[in-house]
């Protein structure tokens, strides 16, 4: 499985501990030659300086490709465009264009911004007006919440190709047929750019549940069993979200995957475990090195 490819993502640190944390699992993850690892953007700028923070150091210390999350909430399409503009300037020439969800959570219902962008659509070709990006796009294998049906959540996917996305990555997903039942309808609606799936490993069981609540994730029966009784257990749990995330991953692969794409959470003992798993691991050092050294 040596030709996998794989991409991380991670969350821009609140605290001193928890960027600590992060740059440490940055240079974990860093000999793996991901493809790229990702920054996410919070809603109405919450994390937008933090971000950007984040991505300008990823660029300026390491050299992994680095994608910046970049959403229409709660900004116009002026702000969204000097953002852009930025990090160009810094170097990033990768850019995830979402819709986002509402400064209220994903329960508040989306109102484009009068002057913003309308939807990831508008967004992705507003990117490729200010400088050729690369564009990714998310996707959700069980449909978004807010659309009104697989049709159109297709149709919505066809549009960011359209507007200029060369690659879509999943909604994290525990159920390996809804992910391909979901490429089938793409690639039948003629939807040709990769699309990768998401992973999350279940470092929190509770946590995940609130996260597949809120996008509509289905949480299969059987992996809800597995977590039972394990909360004051967190070796066991350890042991167990392992074993659920190799299995999904090791399915898609004999299914044809070969592009994972981690949801971190700025951990990376089940990601390093995993892509080690699937055959992508560091390459070995030059004979002689340590001798040379």
């Amino acid at each position: 499985m040596s030709d996998l490819h794989v991409s991380f993502e991670f969350f821009p640190p609140k605290t001193p501990a928890m960027q600590e944390k992060l740059w440490a699992s940055i240079a974990r993850l860093a000999p793996l030659e991901p493809d790229f690892v990702s920054v996410t953007y919070g809603a109405g700028g919450s994390t937008r300086e933090r971000t950007h923070e984040t991505v300008a150091r990823v660029v300026r210390e390491t050299n992994l490709p680095v994608a910046a999350h970049l959403t229409c909430v709660a900004a116009t399409k002026d702000e969204v465009d000097e953002v852009l503009r930025a990090y160009w300037k810094a170097g990033v020439k990768h850019i995830v264009a979402l819709r986002g969800d509402m400064p209220g959570g994903a329960g508040e219902p989306y109102a484009p911004h009068p002057g913003g962008y309308a939807n990831a659509a508008e967004l992705a070709a507003g990117a490729r007006r200010i400088a050729p990006f690369e564009i990714s796009v998310g996707c959700y294998p069980e449909k978004h919440p807010d659309s009104a049906s697989f049709a159109e959540d297709i149709d919505m996917l066809k549009r960011k190709v359209d507007a200029g996305a060369g690659r879509a990555i999943t909604q994290f997903f525990y159920d390996n047929a809804v992910y391909l039942r979901f490429l089938e309808r793409a690639r039948a609606a003629g939807v040709e750019i990769p699309i990768v799936p998401g992973i999350m490993p279940i470092t929190n069981f509770a946590g995940m549940r609130k996260m597949a609540d809120t996008c509509g994730a289905t949480v299969p029966a059987r992996i809800v069993k597995l977590f039972q009784n394990l909360d004051d257990k967190p070796e066991t749990r350890q042991l167990v979200a392992a074993t659920v995330a190799a299995e999904q991953c090791l399915d898609l692969a004999e299914h044809g995957v070969k592009h994972f794409h981690f949801y971190t959470l700025n951990r990376d003992e089940l990601a390093y475990a995993l892509c080690h798993m699937l055959g992508v691991r560091p390459k070995p050092a030059p004979k002689g090195a340590d001798a040379a050294a």
